[in-house]
């Protein structure tokens, strides 16, 4: 069951939607992983304190392999969660059935396109440094062709006249029956 659960995360929802070869292998691998894990210390009736050591192990790990976004770092999340759920449940297929169920369908639903699929991030460099708060916002939205919903600079130099922006935006949508 935890096989077909990662399998509809991992390649069903995630890869057809972001596209990341290299963390649908992560994803995978870290499910099956804490699936074995989690079962081998329920038949050799481990003492709860491992347990709560492996939490504290995969708390500290940091994944410095390449940039990810949070919605990847969710998806790891639901990955070990559900080695989890199906080690622990195993006794229990039904429940087991239940919650994969729920987390698959709560992942399916919340990084949905068309939940928000218009709005987007970005770190922009712009060759200007603005010193109003509103021009910078009319800049931004002009370059982007696009409303912005928030932006913070992040870093301003003076010298070469640059800025960076954080901006988080939303395309306009796109024209239907155009020609």
């Amino acid at each position: 069951m935890d096989l077909v659960a990662i399998v509809v995360l991992a390649y069903g929802l995630y890869y057809r939607r972001h596209h990341r070869r290299d963390l649908l292998f992560a994803y995978i691998a870290l499910n099956v992983g804490i699936f074995a894990v989690v079962s081998l210390l329920l038949v050799q009736r481990v003492d709860i304190a491992v347990g709560f050591g492996l939490f504290g192990v995969l708390s500290i790990i940091r994944l410095r392999s390449s940039e990810i976004t949070q919605e990847e770092i969710a998806y790891y999340f639901v990955a070990l969660v559900l080695g989890l759920v199906n080690g622990i449940a195993g006794a229990w297929p039904m429940t087991s059935l239940l919650l994969n169920g729920v987390l698959l369908a709560v992942m399916y639903l919340a990084d949905h396109p068309g939940l928000l699929g218009r709005t987007r991030h970005q770190v922009v460099t712009l060759d200007v440094v603005h010193s109003d708060p509103a021009m910078l916002r009319v800049d931004l939205e002009s370059r982007l062709r696009a409303r912005v919903l928030h932006c913070v600079v992040t870093q301003v130099d003076y010298v070469r006249d640059v800025t960076v922006v954080d901006v988080r935006y939303v395309v306009p949508n796109p024209r239907v029956g155009v020609r």
